[in-house]
């Protein structure tokens, strides 16, 4: 049995529905990143003092974006576009966080050897 050092082992990245919003509220999340705190402001977003594990706060955020992008198509009277902007940010940050998180790979076992 041989073993291919050379190989590069990959996370799979989950299937997402595309996700497509205006150009202005991207430039803004995107303007947003170089101040992004994860710490504080996953606290200020969840309304929390304890933070998620990375990784585990994407689906949360999708949904709660989404209910914001709705809120924001239909016009309606709560929208808030500082949240929804921070909401956008996160998403990013946390994307750009599980895309470059090292891969782990499963444990060796060792056998013993006569």
């Amino acid at each position: 049995m041989t073993t291919n050092s050379n190989v590069i082992q990959f996370q799979p990245r989950p299937q997402r529905p595309e996700f497509r919003r205006p150009r202005l509220l991207v430039q803004a999340a995107r303007a947003g990143l170089s101040s992004w705190n994860r710490k504080r402001d996953m606290r200020r977003l969840f309304k929390s003092d304890e933070i998620p594990l990375p990784g585990h706060t994407l689906p949360r955020l999708h949904a709660e974006e989404q209910r914001l992008d709705m809120a924001r198509r239909g016009s309606e009277a709560d929208y808030d576009v500082q949240r929804h902007i921070l909401l956008l940010v996160a998403i990013i940050a946390e994307t750009l966080d599980s895309a470059t998180a090292p891969v782990t790979y499963p444990a060796k076992a060792t056998q013993a050897r006569p």
